[in-house]
């Protein structure tokens, strides 16, 4: 059969394997009979796999046991790589963030009505509760919000053109910029000067955006950043890279927040 291979790099192997074929966590999952948390704990190494399960993963793949456990794997899984997908199934398995200024707008605009009033609110608050309300409802409706694309910087999350759409809100005189002091430290806020058209927003949008102020918009801006430097899609990414909404799976309490089939393992 081989030589034996940790937990970690088992995981990684179906992982990798299930890219290749083009399923989602959910897919295989679904076809194992278990629940898509028990199968993201699996590939990232934290949970023990019975030879039942890797027989029905090893199915469902196309592959046998013996191939997962095999000192080949790299090989063979470099040779899947050669095959090319078709192109329909990449269309129904790649989900790409695509930016919806007009959503982005009256999310902001939701946002501000809601917290604009409270000191704490500055640029790094405001980008943080925008990451949250974008990453919370892709894990639980797996659609994007806004279609913000969000990059790993330093301090945290931030959705890229964000900058350029509010110097236009302040032009046509939708926000307000103001600077204030915070602490003892300037910070820039802004104050929405028109009313979001609700309308644009679903309910189950609006839900998300409600749950993220109401846990995290008393927070200060070293609260909130440090939050999210826990949450695993910002951990798992590299530094100057745009972070994978579908990190979002992956997530564990306190940051997950979709309710998942108990697992019944």
């Amino acid at each position: 059969m081989g030589a034996q291979i940790s937990q970690k790099e088992l995981g990684q192997r179906i992982s990798d394997y299930r890219k290749i074929k083009g399923l989602t966590q959910g897919d295989l999952a679904k076809n194992i009979g278990i629940s898509r948390p028990s199968l993201a704990q699996i590939e990232l190494g934290n949970r023990r796999i019975d030879v039942f399960e890797l027989q029905s993963i090893a199915s469902v793949l196309g592959l046998s046991p013996d191939q997962f456990l095999s000192s080949d794997f790299r090989m063979e899984s470099e040779s899947m790589e050669k095959a090319e997908p078709k192109d329909e199934e990449l269309n129904i398995r790649i989900s790409v963030p695509k930016l919806n200024v007009e959503k982005l707008k009256n999310v902001l605009l939701y946002l501000l009505e809601c917290c604009a009033g409270k000191p704490n609110i500055g640029e790094t608050v405001l980008n943080k509760l925008l990451y949250f309300c974008d990453f919370n409802y892709y894990e639980i409706y797996e659609e994007h919000l806004t279609g913000s694309r969000y990059k790993k910087l330093p301090y945290g999350p931030v959705p890229q053109r964000l900058d350029n759409i509010i110097n236009q809100m302040v032009a046509d005189k939708q926000l307000q910029r103001i600077k204030t002091e915070y602490h003892g430290f300037t910070q820039t806020r802004y104050l929405p000067l028109i009313k979001p058209d609700l309308t644009k927003l679903s309910a189950a949008e609006k839900t998300v955006i409600d749950d993220v102020v109401r846990q995290m918009s008393d927070w200060n801006a070293n609260k909130i950043s440090e939050y999210s430097h826990n949450d695993l899609p910002w951990q798992a990414s590299d530094e100057g890279e745009y972070i994978s909404y579908n990190l979002v799976f992956y997530r564990r309490p306190p940051f997950s927040v979709r309710v998942y089939p108990e697992d019944e393992d």
